[in-house]
């Protein structure tokens, strides 16, 4: 009996796969099965053991296609839209995920990385692991969020401006001060003076501060200058370390090697750029 059940789960599976689809839920396999909640259960990890199933969340399936059998998942973009929509949350591909999709990324970015109005826990799928970052407003963002076409349909991907903030709001997602330097290098050409600025008003100051700052060391001042009267025009700026981990302790902290007066940024060791 299980074997017929297992039989019809990995036939539905290859049905929907042949017709384009790679993810289903548990209530809509077993409603069509036919089968009782445990014997689909029973199917589905039996499945998921021969590699032919991935089960990121509780009730939501991925089929895993014959070619990508090795890596033991298809990649996150084919199902990453339909997942959050399981989630019921808004979200969209970010940082250095989204860095790496816009032409900028100088090293191999093994994490696929999401922003979501709720703390989630990473995710294993085969050799890719996704990777959650918070944001509570996510509307405030909205106007950098585009739709990016995908082999199985389309996902939610930060726009370079987006980017670019979002890396210095979430450094230790852009793997550090030197790797985010880097990749806003690669990122700037794409980057639109009156976009940035406009979205600038969602983050906080000192996010906006070290983001400057880092532009205009890159070499693409101009690029910040609306952002910079923007911000201004909301009071004078305070003072922020560019890395604030360097200033946490004074004793311990090297001392500032240099201070931008424009941005009033404190730099106490300066991004090294990986070229």
């Amino acid at each position: 009996m299980i074997r017929v059940e297992r039989s019809a789960l990995s036939s539905y599976a290859s049905g929907l796969l042949a017709r384009g689809r790679g993810v289903f839920s548990a209530d809509e396999a077993q409603k069509e099965i036919g089968i009782s909640r445990g014997a689909f259960l029973d199917a589905a990890e039996r499945l998921q053991q021969r590699g032919q199933l991935l089960r990121p969340r509780r009730g939501f399936y991925v089929i895993v296609p014959p070619q990508h059998a090795t890596t033991g998942a298809p990649p996150p973009e084919w199902y990453i839209d339909a997942l959050m929509r399981h989630e019921q949350r808004p979200y969209y591909v970010g940082l250095l995920t989204a860095a790496a999709v816009h032409g900028a990324s100088h090293q191999a970015v093994m994490e696929f990385q999401v922003v979501t109005n709720k703390l989630l826990p990473d995710i294993e799928a085969g050799r890719t692991r996704i990777v959650f970052s918070y944001r509570k407003d996510m509307a405030a963002v909205a106007a950098g969020i585009e739709d990016r076409k995908t082999p199985s349909g389309y996902m939610n991907l930060s726009s370079p401006e987006l980017t670019a903030l979002d890396l210095v709001r979430y450094p230790q997602s852009g793997a550090g001060l030197d790797n985010i330097a880097t990749v806003l290098s690669e990122l700037a050409e794409r980057l639109q003076p009156e976009k940035l600025a406009s979205l600038s008003g969602a983050f906080e100051k000192a996010v906006v501060q070290r983001l400057g700052h880092l532009l205009r060391r890159l070499g693409h001042p101009q690029i910040a200058e609306a952002m910079l009267v923007a911000r201004s025009a909301r009071g004078p700026l305070p003072w922020v370390e560019l890395d604030p981990k360097q200033g946490g302790d004074p004793d311990l902290s090297p001392p500032p090697s240099e201070r931008d007066a424009c941005w009033r940024v404190i730099v106490r060791q300066p991004p090294e750029i990986d070229e």
